[in-house]
């Protein structure tokens, strides 16, 4: 659900050691749970000004649906412990924005990193 695909981080650069950097990077990270498979990850970090950023957030096609992306956005909520809560995302990915309207978060703008991204926001 976010801008990169699965299979642009596959192939000849997928090691462990890239994937171990990437989630060590952040300070949280949650993989979801689907019948018991490994279906979805979230990560998220506390920005400087005290809100807290959704960031690389990905559910599995084969899952969607079945409310794996809602637990992932529960999940960095939980964590946040009533902190605001931002994102961004591509403005063409309806499914997403559906979900995290669902979730509570509202329109924030253009981002300034990407003309193709909107911010979205969830105050607490």
């Amino acid at each position: 659900m976010y801008g990169s695909t699965l299979a642009e981080w596959t192939g000849d650069g997928d090691t462990e050691e890239r994937w171990r950097n990437r989630f060590s990077a952040v300070p949280f990270n949650a993989v979801i749970d689907c019948d018991g498979m490994p279906a979805g990850i979230v990560g998220a970090y506390v920005q400087p000004g005290g809100a807290v950023e959704l960031i690389s957030m990905w559910v599995d096609p084969a899952v969607r649906g079945r409310g794996v992306g809602d637990a992932a956005v529960q999940a960095v909520l939980d964590w946040a412990d009533g902190r605001d809560v931002v994102l961004s995302v591509k403005t063409h990915n309806r499914p997403a924005i559906t979900l995290y309207e669902r979730n509570g978060f509202v329109d924030a703008g253009p981002s300034p990193d990407d003309d193709d991204e909107r911010l979205m926001r969830r105050s607490n």
